[in-house]
């Protein structure tokens, strides 16, 4: 994927950094059909591996905007990966850091 386009949205939820897919990932990605996630007490470092996808464009590796413990995954994606498809603000969130 290309660095230099922005993949991740980031946003302050109770203290706690929740990152996202932009509209840009949406384009580039394609439909996502599958997403590998860190689990909750993982720890990610920025600039490492974090989010593996594979989708209707691409299959591709990503690494952590930001480095911290992962306090939450969204609950949406046990139900498939619907949220993750969706353009609509917040809702293609991946993980809330601490």
């Amino acid at each position: 994927m290309n660095e230099d386009v922005t993949y991740f949205w980031t946003k302050d939820v109770d203290g706690r950094t929740r990152i996202g897919l932009t509209k840009a990932a949406h384009e580039a990605l394609g439909e996502i059909k599958y997403a590998e996630l860190p689990a909750v007490g993982d720890k990610v470092s920025q600039k490492d591996p974090f989010l593996s996808v594979e989708a209707t464009k691409a299959v591709s590796e990503f690494n952590a905007p930001i480095s911290g413990t992962v306090y939450a995954v969204n609950p949406a994606l046990a139900k498939g990966y619907d949220a993750l498809n969706s353009s609509a603000d917040g809702v293609a969130w991946l993980i809330d850091v601490e």
